[in-house]
C-alpha cells in the first residue's frame, strides 16, 4: 500500500489542510497539481490517495480537473479534501467526487475545511487555527478507522447537478511595483499566464486568479487593484460573518 497526497494549492492553504490529514501516515508521495502531469499515473487498489483542492466560486479549479484526468484509479481509496475561505463550497465536493469516480477511484471519505481566503485575506484569517487543527486531527483518526475496517461503503456528498456555473473572477493580479524580471512567477504560474518575455504582464484569458504570483513574488511587485478589491470585499462581507465549521463525510 502506498499513500499519496495529491493537491492543487497555489497559495498553500489547501496543502496546509491536506498535510494535517496525512501527517500520521508516515512516508508518502506528493503530487503537486499546480505542475503539469508529465505522465499518466496508475494507482493500485490498496493505495490511499488524499485529493486536496480549493473551491473557486463553488467549483473545482478546471486546471486541477484536467490534470486528474490523467490518473487511473483502479479502485484505489480516495479521500476528498475541499478547502474554502469560509463562504461556501457549493458543488465542489460533488464535482470532485464525480471526477474521481469517473477515473476509477473508490471515494471512502471527504472533508470540507476552512482556510484563509486566498484573495480577501481578511476573511478566515489564520485558519486553520488551533480549534481547526484539533478537529482535523480527529477527522484523520476517523478516516483511518474506516480505511482499516473491512466494511466498504462509498460516501454521499452534498451538491447539485448540474453544478453551479463558475463565471471567473474580476480580480486578477497586475504588476504595479518594482518588477526585477526574476522569472519566479513565470515558472510558478499553474496555467502559464505570465510570459517569460513579459513577466510584468498577465494573460487575462488564461489567468485563474489563484494568487500564486502575488504570494511568491520576492519584490512584492504583483498585486490586485485595491479599489476593485475593496469594492468586492464590501459586497461579500455579509457572507463571511458566520464562522463555518469543518465537515467530515464517511
Amino acid at each position: 500500500m502506498s499513500i499519496y497526497s495529491i493537491y492543487f494549492s497555489p497559495t498553500q492553504g489547501t496543502k496546509k489542510v491536506t498535510d494535517l490529514l496525512v501527517s500520521e501516515y508516515g512516508e508518502l508521495e506528493e503530487i503537486d497539481l499546480c505542475r503539469p502531469i508529465a505522465e499518466k499515473r496508475t494507482f493500485l487498489k490498496e493505495d490511499v490517495c488524499f485529493f486536496g483542492v480549493p473551491s473557486y466560486g463553488g467549483r473545482v479549479p478546471q486546471t486541477a480537473i484536467e490534470r486528474m484526468r490523467s490518473f487511473r484509479g483502479n479502485g484505489a481509496k480516495a479521500i476528498l479534501v475541499v478547502v474554502y475561505g469560509n463562504r461556501d463550497y457549493d458543488d465542489t465536493i460533488l464535482e470532485l467526487y464525480d471526477v474521481l469516480k469517473e477515473k476509477g477511484f473508490y471515494c471512502a471519505a471527504a472533508v470540507a475545511a476552512i482556510a484563509e481566503h486566498s484573495i480577501m485575506r481578511q476573511f478566515a484569517t489564520g485558519r486553520p487555527d488551533k480549534e481547526d487543527r484539533e478537529q482535523l486531527a480527529f477527522f484523520a483518526q476517523e478516516i483511518r478507522k474506516k480505511l482499516k475496517s473491512s466494511v466498504e461503503s462509498e460516501i454521499t456528498v452534498p451538491g447539485k447537478r448540474p453544478y453551479k456555473e463558475y463565471k471567473g473572477s474580476l480580480l486578477q493580479p497586475e504588476t504595479n511595483g518594482p518588477c526585477n524580471d526574476c522569472g519566479i512567477c513565470v515558472r510558478a504560474c499553474p496555467v502559464c499566464a505570465i510570459s517569460s518575455g513579459k513577466p510584468g504582464g498577465t494573460d487575462r484569458e488564461e489567468c485563474i486568479s489563484c494568487m500564486r504570483c502575488i504570494q511568491i513574488c520576492p519584490s512584492h511587485a504583483r498585486n490586485l487593484d485595491e479599489t476593485l478589491l475593496s469594492s468586492v470585499a464590501e459586497k461579500m462581507f455579509p457572507l463571511f460573518q458566520e464562522r463555518k465549521k469543518n465537515e467530515l463525510f464517511l
